[in-house]
């Protein structure tokens, strides 16, 4: 993806920024997975991670610290997927943010 015109890099730009949040927490837990995690995901769960970074910084707060699950099923997968990485992945990834 060396054409930074391209669809997917202006896609991939877009995501990035509707990534970053007001609020620290989120960004710590949807920037590392969108950059590890997202491009390996079929349609539907890229999908549910697209319609989730539309939905506001309380609900996604909520949802991310396990605090309740999102009614919709497709959202709570990926709300799933998204903690489970982080519960994973190495914390330098953090570091760098």
């Amino acid at each position: 993806m060396s054409d930074d015109t391209s669809f997917e890099a202006i896609q991939r730009k877009r995501l990035y920024w509707h990534s970053r949040r007001g609020m620290w927490e989120l960004d710590l837990l949807l920037i590392p997975f969108l950059e590890q995690r997202y491009d390996s995901l079929n349609a539907d769960d890229q999908a549910a991670f697209r319609q989730l970074i539309t939905e506001e910084d309380q609900d996604l707060f909520g949802w991310l610290m396990r605090r309740e699950w999102p009614a919709d099923e497709a959202l709570r997968r990926i709300v799933k997927m998204i903690v489970t990485h982080a519960e994973t992945v190495d914390s330098a990834v953090y570091r760098a943010l």
